[in-house]
């Protein structure tokens, strides 16, 4: 699975004292549709300037963009990412919250990701997590069974093995956005056929 740090770009920071106009400068001279805004200590927060915030704010009412700060318009604090962050992950957040792009943070500014990034750079075209995550369910099943052949259907390894896959199947279904109230589980599907195993779930670690 790709992470953010596999994807993401160089981030270029501006003051938030610079004027719009020097932002916009940059962002041309850069090619970039956003910039970082530097951190003024150590205990300060990111913020970050986009070109939809130039154009919303400044471009959309006449404003003088020699005038206007970075710090007028900017957001801050703005959402970050981290760094070890799953792909599909970023994406899912960019969709739920609206931003088409974020520093990739870990202690310090590492990078940037866009939605441009996880479109050029993603492998979710050749690898999508759907697919993935049915081979790793259906080795997990198949791994669960030969271990419960081996150890017995009670055994405290029978039960580590079944909740390996119920949780892989939770992540499926969370990946989908939905859950089947009717859809019965690999562990429940086993447990017809032994339904002694159950007691396999209660077990000390």
């Amino acid at each position: 699975m790709l992470k953010a740090t596999d994807v993401m770009s160089e981030a270029v920071t501006i003051r938030g004292s610079a004027t719009v106009e020097e932002a916009v400068k940059l962002m041309r001279e850069k090619g970039v549709h956003a910039l970082i805004v530097a951190l003024r200590h150590d205990q300060d927060a990111y913020g970050i300037v986009t070109e939809t915030d130039v154009i919303y704010k400044v471009t959309a009412y006449g404003k003088d963009s020699r005038r206007l700060r970075v710090c007028d318009i900017m957001v801050k604090p703005c959402i970050v990412v981290n760094p070890d962050l799953g792909v599909e992950y970023v994406a899912r957040l960019f969709a739920n919250t609206g931003i088409h792009q974020a520093p990739v943070i870990q202690g310090a500014l590492l990078g940037m990701i866009s939605i441009r990034d996880i479109l050029t750079k993603g492998d979710f075209i050749e690898k999508p997590k759907e697919t993935v995550l049915e081979e790793r369910i259906r080795l997990a099943i198949a791994q669960a069974r030969t271990v419960c052949t081996e150890k017995g259907p009670t055994s405290p390894e029978c039960a580590v093995c079944w909740d390996e896959v119920e949780e892989l199947q939770a992540e499926a279904s969370h990946q989908r956005a939905e859950k089947s109230h009717a859809e019965r589980t690999a562990f429940e599907l086993f447990c017809e056929e032994n339904p002694d195993a159950l007691e396999a779930r209660i077990y000390d670690n």
